[in-house]
């Protein structure tokens, strides 16, 4: 059995090169909104294949390999469901507008500490 390290890295590169490819084809911002709604879509899909045929071991080249190089969005998007499933409402919600207002918040930080850097 390969490494999961390994696993995690080839699914990676294979979801990182598919990320640049749709990104390239669509304009702006429709490439990454594509990129995240696909991702979302196939990792509601894997998930629940995977984990119902017992094929659990390739959760890693799969869904933190190929989707997380793809898009970190499909990770949001099954903890958020996952929760509500779990009739876990206010944590989802709290989630949700967490990770949104947080991701948003830090991304402008950067974006000033970058802009303050080379100024």
């Amino acid at each position: 059995m390969i490494s999961p390290l390994i696993s995690v890295a080839l699914g990676g590169a294979l979801g990182a090169v598919g990320r640049f490819l749709v990104g390239v084809s669509l304009p702006f911002p429709y490439g990454t909104l594509a990129i995240n709604v696909l991702g979302s879509f196939v990792i509601g899909l894997v998930w629940v294949i995977l984990t119902a045929r017992g094929l659990q071991h390739w959760l890693p080249f799969v869904m933190t390999g190929i989707l997380g190089g793809f898009t970190t969005f499909s990770a949001f998007s099954l903890d958020t469901l996952r929760l509500v499933e779990a009739g876990r409402l206010t944590a989802a919600g709290t989630y949700v507008l967490a990770s949104v207002l947080l991701s948003l918040a830090a991304c402008g930080a950067g974006l000033w500490l970058a802009k303050e850097m080379t100024t």
